[in-house]
Formats: C-alpha cells, sequence, structure tokens
C-alpha cells in the first residue's frame, strides 16, 4: 500500500500561541524525510497531527486525500516512535510482539525477532527493568518491524550508544530499500543522520523554511575562504549566513547560487570554495536575524 500526505494552509494553535502557521507540504510514499528544527519549532505539533494524536486549527493534513483525526483507516498507515516512559510496564518484549501481531496486519514478527538478535534485546524481562538505550532499541524495532506505510521516528535514539544508533540508521537504509515507505525522521543529531534523508524539512517558529532533496539544498549553501577584502568583494550582494575571520583571512558561509559572473571573480582573486554540512546550513538559517530568505 502507497501512502501520500498533502498539508495545505496547516495551522495549530493552543490558546493564543501558534505552534504551526501556513504550512503546505506533499511527502511521497518511498522516500525518508528529515524533519529538523530548533527546539518549540513546531516538529512534534506537526508529528503529533500524522499521528492522530490531535486535530489540525485550521487548513487540513491529509493522507491518500482524508482527514487523519478520527480516522482509523488513515490512522491504521501511521506508526509513531517516540521516547516512551515504561517505567510502570511489567510486559516483555515479547509481549508486546503478541499485541503488535493481534493489532498491526503489517507487522512482521520475524523481522522483529531478527532486530532482537541485532540489538541483543532481552526478550523476557518487563520493559521497565531495561536500561534507556534498551528502551529505544525495543521502540525502533517495534517501528521497523510494524512496516506501515508511514513510519514515524521523533528522536527515538535517546540513549543509544553510538554502535547501536549506527545498527538503526543501517535498518532504515536497508528497509528503505526491501520494503518502501514513508520514513519520516526528526532529530537533532542532523550531522550523524543526513545521509539517511532523501529530503529535508526544516520548521522554523512554526513555519515550514525549507523543503527540498537533500541533495539540491547542500548545493545551495557554499563557504568563501581567502583574504578579508577579496572575500568581501566576491560576497557582495549575495545572502551572507555568517562569517568568521583569523586575522587577514575569512571564511564566508553564503546561502543561494554563486553567479557565474563571481566564479572568475574567485579564481582570480585565488579563493577558495568549500562545501557546507547540512547541519551548519540548519544552525544559520534558523539562527536569529535569518528568518527571511527564500
Amino acid at each position: 500500500m502507497k501512502s501520500k500526505v498533502e498539508a495545505k494552509g496547516l495551522c495549530v494553535s493552543y490558546k493564543d500561541v501558534e505552534a504551526l502557521s501556513g504550512l503546505n507540504f506533499t511527502l511521497e510514499d518511498g522516500k525518508t524525510y528529515g524533519l529538523i528544527g530548533r527546539n518549540g519549532a513546531g516538529k512534534t505539533s506537526l508529528l503529533s497531527l500524522l499521528a492522530a494524536y490531535q486535530k489540525e486549527t485550521s487548513g487540513h493534513i491529509k493522507i491518500d486525500g482524508e482527514s487523519i483525526f478520527e480516522n482509523e483507516k488513515a490512522v491504521a498507515q501511521v506508526t509513531f516512535i517516540h521516547q516512551t516512559d515504561y517505567k510502570d510496564e511489567y510486559d516483555t518484549v515479547n509481549d508486546f510482539f503478541e499485541v503488535a501481531e493481534r493489532y498491526r496486519p503489517t507487522f512482521d514478527r520475524t523481522y522483529a525477532e531478527e532486530l532482537v538478535e541485532r540489538f541483543q534485546l532481552p526478550t523476557t524481562k518487563p520493559l521497565r527493568k531495561l536500561s534507556t538505550g534498551m528502551q529505544s532499541a525495543f521502540n525502533v524495532t517495534i517501528g521497523l518491524a510494524s512496516r506501515t506505510p508511514i513510519t514515524i521516528f521523533d528522536e527515538a535514539y535517546q540513549g543509544m550508544d553510538v554502535p547501536t544508533r549506527e545498527l538503526f540508521y543501517q535498518e532504515v537504509l536497508e528497509e528503505q530499500a526491501r520494503n518502501p515507505r514513508l520514513f519520516i525522521l526528526s532529530t537533532h543529531l542532523v550531522s550523524e543522520m543526513e545521509y539517511l534523508f532523501d529530503e529535508v524539512l526544516m520548521i522554523h517558529k512554526g513555519k515550514l523554511l525549507v523543503q527540498e532533496e537533500l541533495d539540491s539544498l547542500l548545493q545551495k549553501g557554499f563557504s568563501v575562504t581567502g583574504s578579508s577584502g577579496a572575500v568581501d568583494d566576491v560576497v557582495a550582494g549575495l545572502h551572507v549566513l555568517s562569517e568568521q575571520q583569523l586575522g587577514g583571512t575569512k571564511s564566508v558561509m553564503v546561502y543561494g547560487e554563486l553567479p557565474k559572473e563571481k566564479e572568475v571573480d574567485v579564481e582570480q582573486k585565488g579563493l577558495e570554495v568549500g562545501n557546507v554540512s547540512l547541519h551548519d546550513l540548519f544552525i544559520q538559517l534558523t539562527k536569529e536575524g535569518n528568518d527571511h530568505h527564500e
């Protein structure tokens, strides 16, 4: 089953605070989306709409043309994995697998058991007795093995050590190849996870700042480094995000295209043009004073 998510004019307000404001986007099956934004940007509000935890205030968000809130058919297509408090949970991993098998027709028990081996999860201990990292590994196991058309991981790696996180990332890549679906990964570990993303959604202060394929987004950011005066000449009139100076050398981060006529300048002045990471772009695009740009 393929799924498509569409939002038009999507707004969410809590009392007099607008958490999301006028979002328009389309998400397609078979792609992995990175959802990034600073704390309080509105990521959790957006994900909770997709998981039908709440209803939009205005505009709409739909799965395959149908509203999500209180719609069992739409909700059945979504698995939403987030940090869960298991301190009162006496059920074991195996108990949860049995429930998942009963209620999730797409849940693959064999695959879940393979993941248990990989993550070295104890299956007969109550969940409350597992470490935070083990609980996170259990959560992502449920998310991956549920194989629902829309699978959301919201900061799902808390407490996991680096090798376990790497294992999780590898599984996301392999699952997308084996059983294509719509993955959404909401994360603060941007530099660690960017290679997983086909597309990036960047949310800032409740608005959608960027929705773009990762490769073309990264091509929109570049750095220019060299002698201070020469760098200033070349970047004059461009959208400068940040600059650093060390003695007579300056490095400037720019957002947008490098105009053809400036390429000659760069060469003549012996300047160095470099790539920018998604992490750096994200930090600069969402810092105070950089609210307005295309």
